[in-house]
């Protein structure tokens, strides 16, 4: 099956959409609605439509908004994956990427964040990180401590996974497509309009200032043709954190397709970097 990619919506058309709004605070809460967030209600299809063994869970984030998540044991040796996805679509977006981490042994962990698929409310940066704490919370009163955890992140999902990691230290933590700050994004693609209407956004993700307290192995996966978050957003991050850390660039991939783009060897380090950081 092939879906429609998830995607990082290109931040020129966030602030010109901003210059349509009142100059009220609450006017950040409605371009990041509009324009941060791409959440999808619908789920198009289900763990069992790809062949996988999947639990249906509900659970709370701190705040009692209810979340849905995907559950999918592996090898019982083998580490948890945290999976924190982007800002478009829903799980059932990522069945395809499933499928292939599930072929690494691991056990998989997938949720949605608030406003996305069945789980409740609004999205939000807080709300995001909320959304991971409740997700920990899940998988720690079902027996797996962060230590046997891989936490995952991808675009957007990148700063909540490397918010939970701060807080709460896993065996490792794994990045792919991570941008410096929302901030950094505006500068890059619309200096002039980030600087005139940046003051809307109330969404920050300031990575780069955060990853330099990180404690626990890094690896970061990019691709060297990625137009939304590039290469050299994903080496100032890298730059920033402490050792042990891996970076492997993903030659020709851009900001969707870089499990597919990158072949045997982006498989290879996920299974060096598992092989060298987790128990």
């Amino acid at each position: 099956m092939i879906f429609p990619r998830p995607h990082f919506a290109p931040l020129a058309a966030l602030l010109l959409a901003a210059a349509l709004l009142p100059p009220a605070k609450s006017a950040g809460r409605s371009l990041e609605e509009r324009f941060v967030y791409f959440p999808e209600r619908e789920l198009i299809a289900t763990p069992a439509d790809f062949g996988l063994d999947a639990r249906e869970v509900w659970f709370s984030a701190p705040d009692g908004v209810r979340l849905h998540g995907w559950y999918l044991p592996g090898d019982s040796t083998a580490p948890l994956l945290l999976f924190c996805h982007g800002n478009a679509g829903n799980i059932s977006h990522r069945l395809e990427n499933l499928v292939l981490l599930h072929r690494l042994g691991l056990n998989v962990f997938i949720f949605d964040y608030r406003g996305y698929g069945r789980s409740d409310g609004t999205p939000g940066e807080e709300g995001t990180y909320n959304d991971g704490r409740g997700a920990l919370a899940w998988l720690e009163e079902n027996g797996w401590a962060p230590e046997r955890m891989v936490y995952f992140g991808r675009s957007l999902g990148a700063g909540v996974a490397l918010q939970l990691a701060l807080e709460t230290p896993p065996a490792a933590l794994i990045l792919e497509s991570p941008f410096p700050s929302i901030a950094a994004l505006g500068w890059h693609h619309s200096p002039l309009l980030y600087l005139l209407l940046g003051w809307a956004l109330d969404a920050r993700y300031d990575n780069l200032n955060k990853i330099g307290q990180l404690r626990c192995p890094l690896l970061i996966l990019q691709g060297t043709d990625d137009d939304i978050v590039t290469e050299k957003m994903a080496r100032r991050l890298f730059d920033r954190a402490s050792p042990p850390k891996k970076y492997h660039p993903i030659p020709g991939a851009g900001h969707n397709d870089t499990y597919e783009v990158g072949g045997a060897p982006y498989w290879e380090a996920w299974r060096s970097f598992l092989r060298d950081y987790t128990p």
